[in-house]
């Protein structure tokens, strides 16, 4: 098998420039063909196969990815770290602009489940939003535990939280600000699921709900809203922007951990 062929280039992979390929390119090399130069430009470290295939209309895709697997061969290029790969456009997660609002369709398809959630809320404390339960099983990030990203600023309920999901065999990452949700979101693995409270110092969780959704690495990721707040309103806000549950506290103990595997397509 050849160094071409055991090369596999998927329409989410990123690569960076090697130091041979920005040296090359000072030096002003004419080894490379105007599709490998082309392509040289585009790959920066930042953008995935699939983004160059559609932002280039000079290169067909067949011959992006076999360029890119030349390239790789060469020593041009390489697949970026994952810390590489997770700081893609984290430049604006927590910008100034207003995250993106949901669309009409993604409202209108909330309203309803929204008012039966909310009915849900008033007699169990607790909705779970069972049309998004995982169809299949979602498999961890890392091959062996399942990475639970929470949420919270309270720090009774954080350890509570880190304590419960630590005995279910959960590996939780804590966070209780915009730095820290930050800096738990570049750690690798990404987390394969989120229990988001609302009420945070310094930002509110719809506003990281939507910018998770908006997000190209961030918006498959599965997430629960864990909040005081009950009222209709905040659950088809939640829901609207793309919430795949809803829990409200004080919260039961087993009613959290079905909701969490509910939404990871556990058993």
């Amino acid at each position: 098998m050849t160094m071409e062929e055991r090369i596999q280039i998927r329409g989410d992979d990123v690569f960076a420039l090697t130091e041979k390929g920005d040296e090359e390119l000072k030096s002003g090399s004419t080894e490379l063909s105007n599709a490998e130069l082309e392509l040289l430009v585009l790959l920066d470290g930042k953008s995935s196969i699939q983004e160059i295939e559609q932002r280039t209309k000079a290169l067909s895709s067949e011959e992006i990815r076999r360029t890119a697997q030349l390239l790789a061969q060469g020593e041009y290029i390489k697949p970026a770290t994952p810390e590489q790969e997770l700081n893609i456009d984290f430049s604006y997660f927590f910008a100034d602009q207003a995250p993106a609002e949901p669309t009409a369709e993604a409202a209108g398809q909330a309203h309803e489940e929204a008012e039966n959630g909310t009915t849900a809320l008033k007699l169990n404390g607790y909705y779970v939003s069972i049309a998004r339960k995982a169809a299949t099983k979602i498999e961890p990030a890392n091959g062996t535990s399942y990475h639970v990203l929470v949420v919270e600023d309270d720090p009774e309920l954080q350890r509570a939280l880190k304590f419960l999901l630590t005995m279910e065999k959960f590996v939780p990452r804590m966070a209780a600000n915009r730095e820290q949700i930050l800096e738990a979101l570049r750690a690798p693995p990404l987390p394969d699921m989120a229990l988001l409270d609302v009420g945070l110092p310094d930002t509110n969780g719809f506003d990281v709900l939507a910018r998770m959704r908006s997000h190209p690495q961030l918006k498959s990721i599965p997430v629960i809203m864990l909040t005081g707040k009950a009222q209709r309103e905040d659950v088809m806000r939640g829901l609207a922007g793309g919430a795949d549950g809803y829990i409200t506290k004080p919260f039961d103990r087993d009613v959290l951990l079905t909701g969490i595997r509910s939404v990871l397509g556990m058993r």
